[in-house]
């Protein structure tokens, strides 16, 4: 698993542990410092849940809206990001993305990915995309 340049291949079967390892670790770590992700460990989560529904032979399991996975050229943020660009807490934009009001997308077993321009479409009194 470990390349001659120091890097990590992941084996699909594993991905989705590591996702649920790393996500509880976030979920404790924003609850006491309000920690955030950088953009690149966001897209590694996102590419070891990726990883792990191909791993799988059940379709993954859908957001409250959107899909399972973004469209190319996507660009998300975290809930966390997402209630720092509103000026609200987390879990208003989670009510959000329970009532259908702001398209997201699950990457791991509790974090949600909110689409970016539906965000920015949201904050200026647009309905959600």
């Amino acid at each position: 698993m470990l390349r001659p340049d120091g890097s990590v291949i992941v084996p699909p079967a594993l991905a989705s542990e590591v996702v649920r390892i790393l996500s509880g670790h976030l979920d404790a770590r924003v609850r006491t410092d309000g920690g955030e992700l950088s953009a690149e460990a966001r897209r590694l989560l996102v590419a070891l849940q990726a990883g792990a529904e191909h791993a799988t032979t059940e379709p993954a399991r859908p957001a409250a809206t959107g899909s399972p996975t973004a469209a190319p050229g996507t660009v998300e943020v975290t809930v966390t990001e997402a209630a720092a660009l509103m000026e609200c807490s987390p879990r208003w934009i989670r009510s959000l993305i329970e009532a259908g009001r702001l398209p997201a997308r699950r990457a791991g077993e509790r974090m949600w990915l909110v689409d970016r321009a539906a965000l920015d479409h949201y904050r200026q009194g647009g309905t959600a995309l």
